[in-house]
């Protein structure tokens, strides 16, 4: 079967599900920026074990802006996780709910801190240790939440907090689907980085399943 057989199948796959459901889908891809270098250690944390790990391939977060709530929404009252490992946060990237909480374990033999000055989230959990455990963050504003690690300058990651539960994280090609949506006309975004946002206006059908792509960064 060749690719673009494949890749008609699967869209076609997609419309019946939609169908079935009565809801509309969405699916596309964003063009993603280059990998980033691994990161060089700060010379006076030569002594830790190894050197940092490379950092994730790029990803992006696409949403539904505008769009109405489902009658049986409830709100946010999920737990994830963000892991510093590797002196990496991992995922770098995620995307939540408003109101869900966040654990940042410790996987590293060092300490470990994770910060942000973000408007969306301001905290602070301080220094601790693989065996201990801060307190988790309840991210309860819309908004961008940058995080840091007071140690490890090099460190980065990223809270995408939403007011909708339309939202997901394409792969690493950039590949993404969005199911059981509302009928209507809505904005849909594609969040990259801080210096990269797109939005498109988007129609959908019901039981059809529409395909929408976003340019990436120069």
């Amino acid at each position: 079967m060749t690719a673009i057989t494949t890749a008609a199948v699967a869209l076609m796959l997609t419309a019946l599900t939609a169908a079935a459901q009565g809801t509309a889908s969405v699916e596309g891809t964003v063009t993603l920026p280059k990998p980033q270098p691994s990161p060089k250690l700060n010379p006076r944390y030569s002594g830790q074990a190894g050197a940092p790990a490379a950092p994730e391939p790029p990803t992006a977060v696409v949403f539904l802006e505008g769009a109405p709530l489902p009658a049986d929404d409830k709100p946010a009252t999920n737990v994830v996780q963000v892991a510093q490992k590797g002196m990496q946060f991992g995922p770098g990237l995620i995307a939540v709910r408003k109101g869900t909480r966040v654990e940042f374990p410790n996987g590293d033999d060092f300490y470990h801190n994770v910060f942000s000055y973000s408007k969306a989230k301001r905290f602070d959990l301080g220094r601790f240790l693989k065996d201990e455990k801060p307190a988790a963050v309840t991210f309860d504003q819309p908004g961008v939440v940058k995080l840091y690690c007071e140690i490890h300058e090099h460190m980065r990651g990223t809270v995408i907090v939403l007011d909708t539960p339309y939202f997901v994280k394409t792969d690493t090609n950039g590949a993404y689907r969005l199911t059981g949506l509302p009928a209507g006309q809505f904005k849909l975004k594609a969040w990259i980085d801080d210096k990269v946002f797109f939005e498109q206006l988007v129609d959908l059908k019901p039981g059809a399943a529409a395909r929408v792509s976003f340019p990436g960064s120069p």
